[in-house]
């Protein structure tokens, strides 16, 4: 499968604009609730994806331009520099918000690892996908937890000080394992569904949140108890029928609702979903 350079970008534009869309998200920003972000709406998400698009552009160019002979790891830090000014054109669009920043690092891997195989005329598969962003990414958590004992409190990511405190690798060690949670579990489930995109969608975010450790739910409640809690709260809405039925529908209402009043966010889930969109647009199973 071959595609031209502003298919990729499309197909990011598309998985960023899709992600918002889908209602109703617990705790997420979506076009009927802001979920648990005061700061942000549906707009601010519409700004922050037009402004990405330069970034995902030169994330295509990168891959098609490198030379095969150094290692992949090299194209990552490439991008990982585009990545740091890209961040900047976001805040700027969204006057300060941050919105996609999960997404800049790893929306933009995707893109790259995607463009690469077109390059060397490699068939675009999850399993594909996968080896490259691996090889892309080879020691990535090792890198970048190596010294945080020796960094400022005040500096600390909330992903760093996850690390220190639970040990938990959080979106770097999804990354650096290619990203199983999206190829094994929510590529294949997204496949599975049927039914209108907006439910497909949706039940696809409860299960990615069912799945993974949400960093940005532990973020938000202090602890990782929060896990097994939100666990049963899946459980909850898929024994209904999930976005078949009108009561999983109500309970998902519901959901938001609850995370609204915690202050809880599914942000990690919902970065995940962008980038099962993506995989989804670019194997054609959407």
């Amino acid at each position: 499968m071959k595609m031209q350079t502003i298919d990729f970008v499309q197909a990011a534009e598309r998985a960023l604009l899709y992600e918002v869309t889908v209602n109703p998200k617990p705790g997420l920003v979506d076009p009927s609730s802001n979920g648990a972000h005061s700061d942000m709406d549906v707009y601010t998400f519409i700004d922050s994806a037009v402004s990405l698009q330069p970034y995902l552009s030169t994330a295509v160019t990168l891959a098609q331009q490198f030379n095969g002979n150094r290692s992949l790891t090299a194209l990552f830090e490439e991008l990982r520099q585009a990545g740091i000014d890209a961040e900047k054109d976001m805040f700027n669009a969204t006057k300060g918000v941050n919105t996609h920043k999960g997404a800049v690092f790893s929306l933009g891997i995707l893109v790259c690892a995607t463009a690469y195989l077109t390059a060397q005329a490699q068939p675009i598969t999850s399993e594909n996908v996968s080896q490259t962003v691996q090889a892309m990414l080879q020691g990535l958590s090792e890198h970048d937890f190596a010294r945080l004992t020796q960094k400022p409190e005040k500096a600390l990511t909330a992903g760093e000080r996850q690390f220190l405190k639970y040990g938990a690798t959080g979106i770097r060690g999804q990354a650096e394992a290619g990203f199983p949670v999206v190829m094994g579990v929510a590529l294949p489930y997204l496949a599975s569904t049927t039914g209108d995109m907006n439910g497909r969608l949706l039940d696809t975010l409860m299960m990615i949140s069912r799945e993974t450790e949400d960093s940005n739910l532990i973020k938000r409640a202090g602890t990782m108890d929060i896990l097994p809690w939100w666990q049963g709260q899946v459980d909850a809405y898929f024994t209904m029928g999930g976005s078949k039925t009108e009561e999983g529908l109500n309970y998902a209402k519901t959901l938001d609702n609850i995370c609204i009043e915690k202050n809880l966010s599914l942000g990690g889930s919902a970065d995940l979903l962008i980038l099962t969109v993506y995989m989804a647009i670019v194997t054609d199973v959407l």
